[in-house]
């Protein structure tokens, strides 16, 4: 059986006061009009994994203000709370929200707790479940910069290398800790320090890129005839560090990645950052069918190129691992045609992934029937609904 949640709780979390839906493995339709609350609860889901959710919003803006704009309380902390089944095993419990306690000053501290235990980090999160999600901003994936890219692969990662949220966080400290050294204008005295940092971030790097290279090349096997109307997708990773790691040994590319570093050091000095390293990565797309790079396609063929890589990960982590990830899409469906709306239902049907899909009309979703559990949301208050076509 696929993992799949069974309940879901919010307390304070945006327009949410306090909302508890119990469901079964189904895909989930969440439908009602604009501003109900839909894509505030996909991204409470999105917070049950390593992140800063779908909007990647600041801990303390996500928080339920009071409807009274005159209040002056004091915003209580939000939390996320689900039941997570997964294979023929015991429900395993996940908790996760703004750290209450922290420290005066300290507001962007987010806690996880599963089966209730404190974890140590947001990392153990990947371990239990994958996601991935597709919201409308995300639909200049490929016009945007390589960053928006760059999350978007590594949330892939996490379902088959959970290991890989924490490398990234350490790989990015250790970037940071050094552009800190370079910039306080008295970095040439600190050549051991720096020497450390530097081999840090080759030995992360390298595993960074490593980890998203495996990915890749599961995903283009996964996706290389697409899915019906949805079309075949060629990946390919670019950068120095992916190019190394293609023609000589991991450790070998460790220590080109530390010499390129040594010698960038002035220029990074100069503009605060680092040069070289996993985070210059760029993820390449190409439609097959079209011969074209993904960033040259028409809106509706992008858009159709990112369903297929979806698609096709949820293909990849099912044969991996034997089960599919949970699936977030916002307002997807709406913009599809029939024909690829019908097939894309039947994909996600296909792999037994539990999708959430939002919608203001419910009969985009017709097609789904009885295969679906439908839930009505209005005004921050979740209400299930019976029947195939309930409203």
């Amino acid at each position: 059986m696929a993992a799949h949640l069974t309940r879901i709780a919010l307390a304070e979390f945006r327009c949410y006061r306090e909302a508890v839906l119990e469901i079964d493995a189904r895909p989930v339709v969440l439908a009602g009009p604009n501003g109900a609350g839909k894509t505030n609860l996909l991204e409470a889901i999105s917070f049950l994994a390593p992140g800063r959710g779908l909007r990647r919003a600041k801990l303390t803006e996500i928080e339920r203000r009071p409807v009274d704009a005159t209040s002056i309380a004091a915003p209580t902390a939000w939390a996320v709370a689900a039941r997570l089944m997964s294979g023929a095993g015991p429900e395993t419990e996940i908790g996760t929200g703004r750290d209450p306690a922290a420290a005066e000053g300290v507001s962007e501290r987010r806690v996880v707790k599963i089966d209730g235990t404190f974890q140590k980090s947001q990392g153990a999160l990947a371990e239990r479940l994958a996601l991935v999600w597709l919201t409308p901003q995300m639909d200049r994936l490929f016009l945007d910069g390589a960053g928006d890219r760059r999350r978007f692969l590594d949330r892939l990662v996490y379902g088959f290398d959970p290991a890989h949220a924490s490398r990234v966080s350490a790989y990015e400290q250790a970037m940071r800790e050094r552009a800190r050294l370079l910039t306080n204008g008295a970095w040439s005295g600190q050549g051991a320090w720096l020497d450390g940092l530097e081999a840090q971030m080759a030995e992360l790097g390298v595993a960074v890129a490593a980890a998203r290279g495996d990915l890749v090349a599961r995903l283009r096997a996964a996706a290389a005839d697409g899915f019906g109307p949805f079309p075949g997708a060629a990946l390919a990773l670019v950068g120095l560090v992916d190019e190394a790691l293609a023609a000589m040994p991991a450790l070998a590319a460790e220590d080109s990645l530390k010499a390129r570093l040594a010698e960038t050091r002035a220029l990074d000095a100069q503009s605060g950052g680092a040069s070289v390293g996993p985070h210059k990565s760029d993820l390449a797309v190409t439609h097959l069918g079209r011969g074209r790079r993904a960033g040259d396609c028409s809106t509706g063929e992008q858009k159709a190129l990112l369903l297929a890589i979806v698609l096709a990960y949820a293909r990849a982590l099912t044969d991996a691992r034997g089960h599919a990830p949970l699936i977030l899409l916002d307002e997807v469906a709406a913009h599809l045609d029939r024909a690829r709306r019908q097939a894309l239902f039947e994909a996600i049907l296909a792999t037994g992934a539990q999708a959430w899909l939002t919608g203001t009309d419910l009969e985009t979703f017709a097609e789904l029937g009885d295969a679906a559990r439908f839930v009505a949301v209005e005004e921050g208050r979740l209400r299930p609904l019976s029947g195939a076509n309930p409203m």
